[in-house]
């Protein structure tokens, strides 16, 4: 029996709710600062792994070598790198500046899918990026920067971009879910690996109950649903149309912390989020006819 298409409506609510989800995880994750970050999402995308295989029914199709740059994308830049930058970025710049910058990743995605894909850009999908990043800027304050904070703070908007651009071509040939699999037991496979080489036997501490929790809570929620939901998303609307919805990602952030109490809220943080909303119904607006057509081949050179 053949899985019935998946409509824009629904993969644009799925899409949201991923980026909800990993954005209001946010203080949850500051709850394992003192265990070691690798081991953690090692077993965080274990868990995701093993969910997803059960949602398959263990009926996986393996991956082609032509998906094989995809998935190391998908592991390396996506799910390994982009946390592990999040994490040193916030060494040397404040929450605030990171999350303004996280905000150029839609309008990145915006430009750079279409034209991997031999079309020109959409107009409403730059407008509907650009009024979402300016609104990410206002809800997070800009924040600052020091050192290499900058640069780390670029990297940091690069793996959020590598991370959907990669997973294009390995989920249009196995699937959403199949490829969330891949990318969450090579993500587990990677993260054990390197904490092991890195730390030795100091890399599997006992946790603790809260952190036993937390981790199950991201392995669930943050990786197996979210993973899911990202690139069937992603599939059926588009990197560049998917991609204004990342910023939900501070949206949802500042929201569970005010929730929790770590965060006052604010008439500007709250106008950010509007603007952050506006920009997503634009940039999700049926493409203008023209952003269908591809953009013209250059001329051959004799």
């Amino acid at each position: 029996m053949t899985t019935p298409p998946t409509s824009p409506r629904t993969a644009a609510g799925l899409a949201a709710a991923a980026t909800i989800l990993v954005g209001a995880s946010v203080p949850v994750t500051g709850l394992l600062d003192g265990y070691p970050v690798l081991s953690a999402q090692a077993l965080r995308y274990g868990i995701g792994a093993v969910l997803l295989l059960g949602w398959l029914r263990g009926r996986v199709r393996l991956p082609s070598p032509r998906d094989l740059a995809g998935l190391l994308l998908m592991v390396g830049a996506g799910s390994l790198g982009f946390n592990a930058a999040v994490l040193v970025a916030q060494r040397y710049a404040t929450p605030g500046f990171v999350a303004a910058m996280l905000g150029a990743s839609p309008l990145v995605l915006a430009v750079a899918a279409p034209l991997l894909a031999g079309r020109r850009p959409a107009v409403v999908a730059l407008l509907g990026a650009a009024l979402v990043g300016l609104g990410v800027v206002v809800l997070s304050g800009g924040g600052s920067w020091h050192g290499p904070g900058l640069l780390l703070a670029v990297l940091v908007v690069a793996c959020e971009v590598l991370f959907t651009l990669g997973g294009v071509g390995v989920v249009r040939r196995l699937g959403a879910v199949t490829a969330s699999f891949w990318a969450c037991a090579g993500s587990a496979v990677g993260g054990a690996l390197l904490s092991t080489l890195w730390l030795g036997t100091d890399a599997w501490p006992a946790p603790t109950g809260t952190e036993v929790l937390t981790i199950v809570v991201l392995g669930t929620l943050v990786t197996a649903v979210a993973f899911g939901c990202w690139y069937t998303g992603v599939a059926v609307l588009g990197a560049d149309r998917a991609g204004v919805l990342i910023g939900l990602m501070p949206v949802a952030g500042l929201v569970a912390a005010v929730l929790l109490g770590r965060q006052e809220p604010t008439a500007v943080a709250a106008g950010g989020a509007l603007v952050v909303a506006a920009g997503c119904v634009l940039g999700l607006s049926r493409r203008a006819p023209s952003a269908a057509r591809p953009a013209p081949r250059p001329a051959a050179v004799r």
